[in-house]
């Protein structure tokens, strides 16, 4: 089957996507794994509308029941290759099963890297947070715990500062932190443990601290983690020949969302802007307008 649109990627921006392009009344499939960020997030709190909060899954369920509504197909599963056949697009999953594209959306966002703890996955979003914008007003005036590695953890804890005073930064992997950000979080009265976690001390939604390798134990209500090297899923543009910048995130056009590639477009967290839901949002609706006007163009 022959879609107007694919869209690789079922989270906020596909899906945001999927919505406006369905109401221009393209055919439109979303193919997606499953696994992206917005599917661990327990709370979003930055949010117009959702004073409460509301949860990734249930926000990607309810974006899902509306694109279906509106004719989107969902297919779920893994694009393992993409290529050029003549003026389409082909689309090849992980487990064999082929799909063509007049146009293509890659929306296939980032994988945070999050340290082999299974009782942190329960908390993010609740008492567990990745991204300062977006929870740093969660954990104002409180006391809280970073863990991270090296660099990434101690920026972190220093961004954290706007928001509280009381910050314990713990570097698990040991990593090397500039001579700088040392000085910068003696400065701020950021304690500091350089050493590996033994546990993560939580009890279901509820993160309460870590036991250390030496047996101590830091007792905190609140945790950001900050390790670096997250995944940016851009292999499927590269295959592509999709113009890349140096940390792997996808070069758009700032108006259209359109790549270098004609007839490729990309939106949310896999191309280069904070990384937040709101933004997210805003790509899938921008690159849809681009992509209708260029589906109605070659319709005439």
């Amino acid at each position: 089957m022959k879609f107007e649109c694919i869209i690789i990627g079922g989270g906020i921006a596909g899906l945001q996507a999927a919505i406006q392009l369905g109401r221009y009344r393209h055919l439109v499939a979303i193919i997606d794994a499953g696994d992206g960020r917005s599917s661990l997030c327990k709370n979003y709190h930055n949010l117009i509308g959702f004073p409460n909060g509301v949860s990734g899954p249930e926000l990607l369920a309810s974006g899902k029941l509306q694109a279906e509504q509106l004719g989107t197909v969902f297919i779920q599963g893994k694009v393992a290759q993409a290529a050029r056949e003549g003026d389409s697009w082909l689309l090849n999953t992980v487990d064999g099963r082929t799909f063509r594209a007049e146009r293509i959306l890659l929306a296939t966002g980032v994988k945070d890297r999050i340290p082999d703890f299974p009782m942190l996955v329960p908390c993010m979003g609740i008492s567990v947070f990745v991204c300062p914008d977006c929870d740093g007003y969660e954990v104002r005036d409180s006391a809280i715990l970073v863990l991270g590695a090296g660099n990434a953890g101690a920026r972190m804890a220093l961004a954290l500062t706007h928001w509280t005073s009381d910050i314990i930064y713990v570097n698990h992997e040991l990593s090397p932190i500039d001579d700088s950000l040392l000085a910068e979080l003696n400065e701020r009265s950021i304690a500091f443990h350089n050493q590996a976690i033994r546990e993560v001390l939580a009890k279901g939604e509820q993160f309460n601290g870590v036991a250390l390798q030496d047996g101590s134990v830091i007792l905190r209500s609140r945790c950001f983690v900050a390790f670096g090297g997250n995944e940016v899923r851009s292999s499927l543009a590269n295959q592509l020949g999709v113009e890349l910048m140096k940390n792997n995130h996808i070069i758009v056009d700032p108006r259209t969302k359109q790549t270098n590639v004609k007839n490729v477009w990309a939106a949310g967290d896999v191309i280069a802007h904070s990384e937040m839901v709101t933004l997210a949002m805003g790509d899938g609706s921008q690159a849809a307008v681009w992509i209708h006007k260029s589906l109605i163009a070659t319709s005439k």
